[in-house]
């Protein structure tokens, strides 16, 4: 029965939905970055364009085959180093000790990987309630919870029926307030209590 339960939490949970919706909405976010870039490439392109066009490839290439042979020397120095420091006996411990650090280092990722989608989710969370107008839904229950209702009316009305029903001898319970009001104040609370 643990496997159905499990299936079925995983079914109904939205934080994947929240996670998509949040993803789409930092894409959008992203995209109206996009015409700023271009006009700021197109501004620095000529420049960029000049600088290339006043280049000598003489120039360019010595300065690559330079490159390419100090960093082929560094290399071989650094592989005859590593091979010279190889002790057979230290290699097992240092293997070992790699592993144990890799192992570390992904769950250390993964812990960032949690962090950042459940921050991603309830980002699409808050996009969702944003694009249904729900923010605006739980202001308007706030404020029906805060102003004063004009129930005073309707209740002398009720004593009037109980009175009625107490001279012809039966005794009835008052009338209960609506239990609808009541648990509006109870969510405008809760959500009072969640935003603080």
């Amino acid at each position: 029965m643990a496997i159905a339960d499990d299936l079925k939490k995983t079914l109904t949970d939205p934080t994947p939905l929240y996670f998509a919706a949040g993803t789409a909405d930092l894409a959008v976010q992203q995209a109206k970055k996009v015409p700023g870039l271009i006009e700021q490439l197109r501004a620095e392109a000529p420049a960029r364009i000049e600088a290339v066009k006043n280049t000598d490839p003489k120039v360019v290439q010595e300065k690559a085959k330079e490159a390419a042979k100090e960093a082929q020397e560094a290399v071989t120095a650094k592989v005859a180093e590593v091979f010279g420091a190889i002790d057979p006996k230290k290699l097992g411990e240092t293997a070992q000790d790699l592993a144990l650090r890799g192992v570390g280092v992904a769950a250390e990722y993964a812990v960032r990987a949690k962090e950042t989608y459940d921050k991603v989710a309830e980002h699409g969370e808050q996009a969702v309630r944003a694009w249904r107008g729900e923010v605006s839904e739980e202001i308007v229950e706030i404020a029906v919870a805060v102003e004063p209702a004009a129930e005073p009316a309707a209740e002398p009305a009720a004593a009037d029926a109980s009175a009625a029903d107490a001279s012809a001898g039966e005794e009835k319970p008052a009338a209960k307030k609506p239990a609808a009001r009541r648990s509006t104040a109870k969510k405008a609370s809760v959500t009072a209590g969640d935003e603080s």
